[in-house]
């Protein structure tokens, strides 16, 4: 089922995204967390391409994995280091799999890799996939709430993103952030500017050490007070920082629903507990937005 139709018969919808095991690796261990996030019952699951430059490598194997648990897979695509011709086959292999949901996107830029000549923006991407397709895949978009890193401003990056959506994407995931009245003040900017696809709000945890780090570090993400004393108090108390992030993280969501967001998308780290205990927490709130 295309995702844009969900979004017509729900008022918000529930979704995870996933990453790829390396290309070495046994893909048995994310097929277990697949398993146990498609238990949850989410509306869909999105899989990320591989990390360190290796590309759409594995999306499509993941994909197929999420399908065949009986959920809606959304698969990334990624083209900063692609050329049609490589774009051509990875859209191929997923009509093959019978996945037709992908979010187009330019993709990090990988220090010393030729960048592509067919695409220099995720825009790009999502008119080369409509031609290509015919209208056979519903691609979505990528959106930052606290305007793109590369951008010199959020009013420059939403043009860009007006670009975007006018090409063919129906419906936009953001980065991962921390402060809720970014997004609401994001969403109100982008009714302005005519953008008026349903837009989910990306929620990622800080549970963990290494996320805590790594976040800080490249998202570029505002950090609010409650988040910083968070860290500040728990930072070396690994099960005291799984509780305190989950808890921060129910509520930011529980803020978002009753706000009307169209829905929220989990980046849960491939970590299955991580989502099952923010899904029961919110679940009976989420089931009332819904009817």
């Amino acid at each position: 089922m295309r995702i844009s139709d969900l979004f017509k018969k729900k008022n918000c919808l529930w979704s995870f995204e996933i990453f790829p095991p390396k290309p070495t690796a046994d893909v048995a261990a994310v097929a277990g967390t697949v398993e146990k996030l498609a238990a949850l019952g989410p509306d869909y699951i999105s899989v990320t391409c591989s990390a360190g430059g290796t590309g759409n490598a594995r999306t499509a194997e993941i994909a197929k994995l999420v399908k065949d648990c009986g959920v809606e897979p959304l698969a990334h695509v990624t083209c900063i280091n692609s050329s049609e011709a490589d774009i051509s086959r990875t859209l191929s292999e997923l009509s093959s799999l019978g996945i037709s949901n992908v979010l187009a996107l330019r993709g990090d830029r990988v220090e010393g890799a030729k960048e592509s000549e067919d695409f220099r923006h995720a825009s790009d991407l999502v008119s080369f996939i409509d031609r290509w397709g015919g209208g056979k895949f519903d691609i979505a978009g990528a959106c930052y709430p606290e305007g793109h890193p590369e951008s010199p401003d959020i009013l420059t990056d939403i043009r860009n993103l007006k670009k975007k959506v006018d090409a063919g994407v129906t419906h936009l995931n953001t980065q991962l952030f921390y402060d809720n009245e970014d997004f609401f003040r994001f969403r109100d900017m982008l009714s302005l500017a005519g953008i008026d696809v349903p837009v989910q709000a990306g929620i990622m945890p800080l549970v963990k050490k290494s996320h805590v780090d790594r976040t800080i570090a490249l998202s570029g993400a505002k950090i609010p007070a409650g988040i910083s004393r968070m860290i500040s108090r728990f930072y070396d108390k690994p099960e005291a920082l799984m509780e305190a992030g989950i808890a921060y993280a129910v509520s930011q969501i529980a803020d978002l629903l009753s706000a009307g967001v169209s829905g929220i998308h989990l980046y849960v780290m491939n970590n299955a507990y991580v989502a099952e205990r923010i899904t029961e927490s919110v679940k009976h709130i989420l089931n009332e937005v819904n009817g």
